[in-house]
């Protein structure tokens, strides 16, 4: 298989490519470093609030930081060859200016990932500031859709990556959305066709779990793909072995999976756009929620339930996908079998 512009842009990856989703709070230094040891490339979920002193500044300056310590990059004016994501839902908690430039001129980050902006403007201000900070080295910046009309913005507004989001994937996306198979090449038709020679990059994103995956993703034209869920069934993945258990248990993704906003109403993270909304595993908190129980009420369950250790009402974000799931293995295992999985599979359909 031959390299991509991504793998031009991104030294040290192969082909397809293949990067991790920057989840918050499941993609660390560790898990960033070890996708791109494996020839991928790796992402930093870095958060929401930039301000001065806040708690995702200062974690995700450590992990940059972690990161260029584990890759044994010891000239600080080397680019760090993996990515962090932002979420841009609050931008005046973003802090670009002040908080994210200066993150970004003294990490080197290849990359950074912006997502769900609560108005037209925001994604069109923040790019230019971004490149300008990464100009020496040629940052490039990712933004994460999930409709045609929000690529068209994203292209618009100067971004050098597409991920087309579908409603397969786990976490939050678009409430109203389409499958990969329909999404994505409306998409790169459109880039075709009003774009025309454009460089722009896209990514396939959103029950992605094995190579059988990328090369559907490939075939319908895009040029490298996501996983999400599949990273936090890992062993370098920070998450609790309940919600790794999960992962791995779990089948029949359609009906063992919803798409809701009360995940984030529990545990009071309802900071998206109304637009967005997010996937996890059907719990007893949103069993209870369909049934019609207060707000309150669930909200006072989930938090009993966590202090006490029961783990029935605990929100496991997870695609549609996740009954593809069946052991938590290395990231490195993940990538190489499913990069080569789609290799063998794009070679027999020539034949």
């Amino acid at each position: 298989m031959t390299s991509s512009t991504l793998n031009t842009w991104f030294p040290g990856t192969t082909a397809p490519f293949l990067c991790n989703a920057p989840m918050l709070g499941h993609t660390d230094a560790k898990v960033a470093v070890a996708v791109t040891k494996a020839g991928g490339f790796g992402y930093i979920g870095g958060g929401v609030d930039f301000s001065a002193g806040s708690a995702h500044s200062t974690r995700l300056s450590a992990e940059l930081s972690l990161a260029r310590d584990l890759l044994n990059l010891s000239d600080p004016k080397s680019t760090l060859p993996i990515g962090i994501g932002l979420i841009t839902a609050v931008p005046e908690k973003l802090n670009i200016l002040d908080g994210v430039v200066p993150l970004v001129r003294e990490h080197r980050p290849a990359a950074v990932w912006l997502f769900a902006p609560p108005h037209r403007d925001c994604h069109a201000q923040i790019i230019p500031q971004l490149k300008s900070a990464g100009q020496e080295w040629g940052l490039k910046v990712f933004i994460q859709v999930g409709t045609v009309q929000a690529a068209r913005e994203a292209i618009q507004d100067g971004c050098d990556v597409l991920v087309i989001q579908s409603i397969d994937a786990g976490g939050h996306q678009w409430a109203q959305g389409a499958s990969l198979i329909t999404l994505l090449p409306e998409v790169v038709d459109m880039l075709a066709d009003e774009f025309g020679d454009s460089e722009v990059q896209v990514l396939a994103a959103g029950g992605v779990m094995d190579g059988r995956g990328i090369a559907a993703a490939l075939v319908l034209g895009a040029h490298g793909v996501v996983m999400g869920t599949r990273i936090v069934a890992t062993e370098e993945a920070p998450a609790s072995a309940h919600t790794k258990d999960v992962l791995v248990r779990v089948r029949d993704g359609g009906q063992s999976t919803v798409k809701s906003t009360v995940f984030d109403d529990v545990r009071g993270t309802a900071i998206w756009p109304e637009v967005y909304d997010g996937r996890a595993i059907i719990s007893e908190t949103y069993k209870d929620y369909r049934l019609g129980l207060s707000e309150k009420e669930n909200i006072d369950k989930y938090q009993m339930a966590l202090a006490s250790g029961d783990h029935s009402r605990e929100i496991v974000w997870a695609g549609s996908g996740v009954g593809l799931i069946t052991s938590v293995l290395p990231i490195s295992e993940v990538v190489k079998t499913s990069q080569d999985q789609a290799r063998k599979l794009l070679q027999n359909a020539l034949v």
